[in-house]
């Protein structure tokens, strides 16, 4: 994976979604997920094209979120999925062996079916409850995050009411980073809170 703060992208924002994963990537992030639950796959297409020809020479990989389509038809870096979202290994054979894979995971009791060999990384959560995504699973708290860290190989993001004052409890517990929506799409400088984030990881 590259780097502890990872954005997914907010369209229900002020900031235009762009602009957003500029001032993210600005601000030193290096995975930006594009996540909209209700863009035509034309709309999410356009816009992803757009956003990786922002952010590739910057460093950055975009991550599409859900969206095997839209993955495929833009060369994503990645495309991350959730637990409804079909199995992973089906997934994989549709975008190839190269394509970052991302799962969402719940809880610790969902962990066991992961497919090891075709899932790159886990994004757990939620931690706490968010606005952001209103039919989210129950809230996992640190304790969740720390059973499903335990239990899996794979590097995890937490996700899910996180962000500036919860790095420290995030690497005690054995993350590798924390995916932000609101802590980064909402703030008042988007670019100063994700160089915010990164300082208090480096020196948590």
């Amino acid at each position: 994976m590259m780097g502890p703060v990872y954005f997914v992208t907010d369209p229900g924002a002020d900031m235009a979604v762009l602009d957003q994963a500029l001032a993210a990537v600005r601000g030193g992030a290096r995975l930006i997920q594009l996540r909209d639950k209700s863009a035509s796959a034309e709309e999410m297409t356009a816009q992803a094209m757009a956003l990786q020809a922002a952010i590739a020479p910057i460093g950055a990989k975009l991550i599409i979120n859900d969206r095997v389509d839209v993955a495929i038809a833009t060369d994503a870096c990645g495309l991350h999925i959730g637990q409804g979202d079909g199995d992973p290994r089906d997934v994989r054979s549709r975008i190839g062996p190269d394509m970052i894979l991302g799962l969402s995971v719940e809880d610790a009791g969902q962990v066991p079916d992961v497919p090891l060999d075709c899932v790159d990384y886990l994004g757990v959560g939620p931690i706490r409850a968010t606005a952001t995504k209103p039919d989210h699973a129950p809230p996992i708290g640190f304790s969740g995050l720390a059973d499903v860290i335990k239990n899996t190989p794979l590097p995890c993001y937490a996700i899910g009411g996180i962000g500036a004052g919860d790095c420290a409890d995030l690497k005690r517990v054995g993350a590798v980073g924390l995916a932000v929506v609101s802590a980064i799409a909402r703030a008042d400088d988007p670019e100063v809170a994700t160089r915010d984030l990164l300082k208090e990881w480096g020196t948590s």
